[in-house]
């Protein structure tokens, strides 16, 4: 059984930081790839980073050269730096991964566990 718990988020002006935290437990050194989705209301889930296995990172346009996603294998945890945020990042942010089969995307079909998410809240 997998468990991902996500953790800081929170409200901040525009231009500021938030760092996010997703705590994995089970048979998580087994994933394939570990993702961060957003969901804004009455929008679609997007997905803004991703990390293989091997350390192979994408991440969606938007947030290209300010959001960083990285991982500590020993703490089984991954994170997301979020810098220089705008308002259109407001959103509830999500942890994901993959364990079933090889791969690593940036769809949420694509993902097999989702943590309950953490809400970041961005002001102009």
């Amino acid at each position: 059984q997998v468990q991902l718990v996500e953790s800081g988020g929170g409200s901040v002006e525009a231009g500021g930081s938030l760092r996010l935290s997703c705590a994995a437990s089970g048979y998580i050194y087994s994933s394939y790839c570990m993702g961060w989705f957003r969901q804004a209301p009455g929008k679609e889930r997007e997905g803004v980073a991703s990390v293989n296995k091997d350390g192979y990172t994408s991440y969606a346009d938007s947030v290209k050269g300010r959001f960083t996603i990285s991982q500590d294998n020993a703490q089984n945890t991954l994170y997301l730096q979020m810098n220089s945020l705008k308002p259109e990042d407001t959103a509830m942010y999500y942890c994901a991964a993959r364990l079933k089969s090889p791969g690593c995307s940036l769809r949420a079909s694509f993902f097999d566990y989702w943590g309950q998410g953490t809400q970041v809240t961005i002001s102009s």
